[in-house]
């Protein structure tokens, strides 16, 4: 895994694809993402990095159906492909792999409260 092939602000992206589908659109990530996170994450945003991501061919879009919710209009769903997949995992393990051999006095403690 080369650090260029994904961005963290993509990761993030990616993987609300990956819980977000059936129904993985824009303004549904950007909503939980925000949720997630507690910070604002702009749609513009969002549409960016899933233009990057469908670039990279990380996930595939198409067309879902008119909702009357949305006054006709149809959104573009997303879906993890085969190699999003692959890089994610990629990225879990390297993670996974790192937090394990930090040494238990290397970090500061802190409070969840």
């Amino acid at each position: 895994m080369r650090r260029s092939d994904l961005g963290e602000f993509e990761e993030v992206v990616l993987l609300s694809v990956a819980v977000l589908t059936p129904q993985a659109y824009s303004v549904g990530i950007a909503e939980a993402l925000e949720e997630e996170t507690g910070k604002t994450v702009t749609t513009g945003a969002v549409h960016a990095a899933l233009q990057r991501l469908e670039k990279k061919g990380f996930v595939n879009s198409q067309m879902g159906e008119a909702t009357p919710e949305r006054g006709g209009r149809r959104k573009r769903l997303f879906t993890v492909t085969v190699a999003g997949s692959r890089m994610l995992h990629d990225v879990r393990g390297v993670r996974n792999r790192l937090w394990d051999r930090i040494a238990p006095q290397a970090l500061p403690k802190i409070s969840f409260t």
